[in-house]
């Protein structure tokens, strides 16, 4: 069996488990509920606009709103709780401003548009199981990390919190540091049609998505430093599977490798993900 399906039935038996464990709290189940309502609405907004593509501007202050849920359902309000809210509120509030300035005043975002052509007529209700539902249902599994951490705090902050800060802060220098200077990359009109190969982009094909998974490793590895659970490392392995295989990497480079002439002789000088750590 290919090893990448192997890691992906590892983690789906872990995510599962995981969901038994913490099933039965009806917090859980109430924040279910919770996405399912904000998801809804961010469904009906995008009827109104005709763009299914804003789930990705609130990607990111989906998980900031779950996580000020379980913190006010906790009723622990310890220092641990708000430098771990803090944690979340600033890295999904950076993502969701970033992508709103970039995306904003665009055409729908091309995988939607192939959505909606798929859907015809009925695209608007499908829209709603095959986007919002299915991205909340994601977006309540991998916030179940929240829920461990802000249900087990303390107050003393040990090295394995400082560990989390430090792996959460490299995956936001990642983040903001790739954004802006692809950002800066492509307001030059004469870099049209060329590949950044500097700064970050010369250590990883993509930092931004790289930055993104060492942020779910650190807020993991905060939450296990109050909870012991480390049966929810399978949130962080999922978001980092996705990222690479499935929603991130995999999807964008198949689309550079057919609109950047100089993607192929990058992907052979660039590693794909982890800086420094292989060329593919």
């Amino acid at each position: 069996m290919n090893p990448k399906y192997i890691r992906l039935i590892l983690i789906l038996a872990m995510l599962g488990l995981s969901i038994f464990l913490i099933f039965d709290n009806p917090i859980f189940k109430e924040s279910l509920l919770y996405v399912i309502g904000w998801m809804s609405i961010l469904w009906i907004l995008s009827l109104m606009l005709k763009d299914s593509s804003i789930i990705d501007i609130f990607w990111g202050f989906s998980f900031v709103l779950m996580s000020a849920f379980y913190f006010r359902e906790s009723g622990n309000y310890e220092s641990l709780d708000y430098i771990f809210l803090f944690m979340c509120i600033f890295w999904g509030s950076r993502l969701t401003f970033y992508l709103g300035i970039r995306n904003i005043g665009k055409p729908e975002d091309f995988r939607y548009q192939q959505f909606r052509k798929e859907g015809g007529t009925n695209y608007w209700w499908i829209s709603f199981f095959r986007v919002f539902l299915l991205q909340g249902i994601l977006v309540w599994i991998l916030s179940s990390i929240f829920f461990i951490a802000y249900e087990s705090s303390g107050e003393s902050l040990e090295w394995t919190h400082m560990l989390g800060i430090a792996v959460w802060c490299i995956g936001v220098f990642f983040e903001t540091v790739g954004d802006a200077q692809l950002k800066k990359f492509k307001s030059n009109p004469a870099n049209k049609g060329k590949i950044l190969n500097t700064g970050l982009w010369g250590l990883t094909r993509h930092p931004n998505y790289f930055g993104d998974a060492m942020v779910w490793w650190g807020l993991y590895i905060f939450g296990f430093a109050m909870s012991h659970s480390i049966i929810f490392i399978a949130m962080p392995m999922l978001m980092t599977f996705l990222l690479r295989r499935v929603s991130g990497v995999a999807m964008l480079e198949n689309t550079l490798k057919k609109t950047k002439p100089d993607f192929e002789q990058y992907c052979k000088e660039t590693p794909a993900f982890f800086p420094f750590i292989g060329k593919k």
